[in-house]
């Protein structure tokens, strides 16, 4: 899936999430971090992954590249080398389309 695909998806995802409440509790957040990276929280009460978990699973690759993600059942945390946020977003959808 191109980028642009990838982000259309998380924003149908999100918006599909929408429904007069949840947005104004819930949401999506995207943000860098200062080892550099990246990291995406999905909030995930009230959809239709609440309650799922998701044992932490890491990747390690080359060159800076690495991704972790888990679920708690309430927040889903991804978070990946600076150069790898196409590869998170897609772990996210991956765990919210399953």
């Amino acid at each position: 899936m191109e980028t642009r695909d990838l982000l259309g998806a998380l924003s149908a995802w999100y918006a599909d999430q929408c429904d007069g409440d949840w947005e104004h509790e819930f949401g999506v957040k995207i943000e860098t971090l200062d080892n550099p990276g990246w990291l995406i929280q999905v909030d995930l009460p009230g959809t239709s992954k609440e309650g799922v978990t998701l044992a932490p699973e890491s990747e390690e690759g080359v060159d800076g590249s690495w991704l972790h993600r888990s679920a708690d059942g309430r927040i889903l945390r991804v978070a990946c080398g600076p150069k790898d946020l196409e590869r998170a977003v897609r772990a996210a959808l991956d765990f919210l389309s399953t």
